[in-house]
């Protein structure tokens, strides 16, 4: 069974930074050919995808974000990552990493909070 497991949320002041983190529980070789992706849903809306990152590492941003975050990874590691910068109160939400891959998925993690508030 994959897991992925985030990590970096929190509340943080409008026109602040975090760094969100997802380790994935899967062969290095696997996690090098999936692409992953960043969600997230606030309350009362549908989840919506913020960015992706494929095998070869081409990206997608939702144009709510584009500028402000930067989704990146490190095989190695089997992380995936999102820088978020000048957040404000509507990147308010849970987020979640995504994973798919040609043959699996995809798989959610348990999410992580994050509430942009002064």
């Amino acid at each position: 069974q994959v897991q992925l497991v985030e990590s970096g949320g929190g509340l943080v002041q409008p026109g602040g930074s975090l760094r969100l983190s997802c380790a994935a529980s899967l062969s290095i070789s696997i996690f090098s050919i999936s692409t992953m992706s960043w969600y997230r849903q606030a309350p009362g809306k549908q989840r919506e995808l913020v960015a992706s990152i494929t095998s070869g590492s081409t990206t997608h941003y939702a144009d709510s974000v584009k500028g402000r975050f930067t989704i990146s990874r490190d095989n190695a590691k089997k992380t995936v990552y999102l820088q978020m910068n000048s957040l404000k109160p509507e990147d308010t939400a849970d987020y979640y990493c995504n994973l798919q891959t040609p043959n699996l998925g995809p798989y959610w993690g348990q999410g992580t909070q994050v509430t942009v508030s002064s």
